[in-house]
């Protein structure tokens, strides 16, 4: 996995010379498509709110990436939906072989129409990669496996404080600054349940708002290393 996340305004002022409102979450897709020297659309799954969070997942072959997903051909779509239907609770991580395998078998047996769905998305797949001759020469060469880009656009205090205390009460916003945040935190997808009330809260309203005892430690934690014109860093004094 390839995880990146464009910088909010966290922690001491003092780290931040750069405008990081400037660094959006589509700026950072197009650096690492840039990267990669393809495309990589993420468009085929959403996960929450789509400035908050991109996910794609690619085949890889050493010499090149194939989308798992197209997210222009309707069949990949259709095939996507029906598997996450069917498979969608099934676990594949940190499973032994065997137990998968059996797993998988007693699924199909339950789903027996999906066969011929899931053939035809693997000869799409196959295609995207080069081929058959390509795909066979890299699993030779143990150069195939799966590359997962992921892209976290968190939101700063400044607009989280107070979108949640309006959204707590109830309210929209008329700012539209502020009702982006409260469209994006209604849609959070990575919610934790607060431990004094076991209330679900969005990370970002935890972790700016509601952590001020931690993020204080934070601030006399870690070090102040401002980066100088000529590239030099130096420790600022409190």
């Amino acid at each position: 996995m390839l995880s990146f996340q464009p910088a909010a305004y966290i922690g001491d002022d003092r780290r931040w010379s750069e405008d990081f409102e400037e660094i959006t979450i589509d700026a950072v897709w197009s650096r690492i498509e840039a990267g990669a020297g393809q495309p990589i659309p993420w468009q085929g799954t959403h996960f929450g709110d789509t400035r908050c969070n991109r996910t794609a997942v690619a085949l890889s072959t050493g010499t090149g990436l194939a989308a798992l997903l197209d997210p222009d051909d309707p069949r990949d779509l259709a095939a996507r939906d029906r598997l996450l239907k069917n498979y969608g609770c099934m676990y594949f991580g940190g499973t032994p072989a065997w137990i998968l395998g059996a797993k998988i078998l007693r699924a199909l047996l339950a789903h027996p129409d999906d066969l011929p769905v899931i053939a035809s998305f693997a000869r799409r797949l196959v295609r995207r990669t080069g081929g058959l001759s390509t795909l066979v020469s890299a699993a030779l060469r143990r150069r195939l496996s799966f590359k997962t880009f992921v892209v976290h656009n968190f939101m700063d205090a400044a607009d989280v404080g107070p979108a949640w205390a309006l959204m707590e009460r109830g309210e929209t916003s008329d700012d539209p600054k502020i009702r982006e945040s409260q469209e994006r935190l209604g849609a959070c997808m990575y919610a934790m349940s607060h431990p004094e009330t076991g209330k679900l809260i969005p990370a970002c309203v935890q972790h700016s708002s509601l952590d001020a005892a931690e993020n204080a430690g934070l601030r006399k934690m870690l070090p102040v290393r401002p980066v100088t014109p000529a590239g030099r860093t130096g420790t600022a004094q409190p």
